[in-house]
């Protein structure tokens, strides 16, 4: 079916794993998003700077991890950083939970 340089570096994607990854990545950037826009948007106007600091932090963490799920699907990253990919999209979304807590009980 492939010939030559025309192969898949490491194999054909099964499409449980691209919904997935698809799923907890999406998943992730909308939970960041949600928080950039809640640090913002907090009961209290013009927001603090910490709360602003705090979500730009989590929003440069999640651009990192989007870059890396980009070179994990280009094939540019070994398979075995898939479980690091989803360890870090887990952190994230903790990271974004705790954030949002904070928000809304010190604001």
């Amino acid at each position: 079916m492939y010939d030559g340089m025309d192969k898949p570096l490491f194999g054909e994607a099964r499409p449980r794993d691209r919904y997935l990854n698809y799923f907890i990545g999406g998943f992730t950037v909308v939970l960041v998003c949600e928080t950039l826009i809640s640090s913002l948007v907090v009961p209290q106007f013009p927001p603090t700077a910490i709360h602003v600091f705090l979500a730009s932090i989590i929003a440069l963490i999640c651009i990192s991890e989007l870059t890396l799920i980009y070179w994990y699907r280009q094939g540019d990253v070994d398979p075995k950083f898939r479980k690091m990919i989803y360890f870090n999209s887990f952190t994230t979304i903790l990271l974004c939970i705790c954030a949002n807590v904070y928000f809304h009980k010190h604001s």
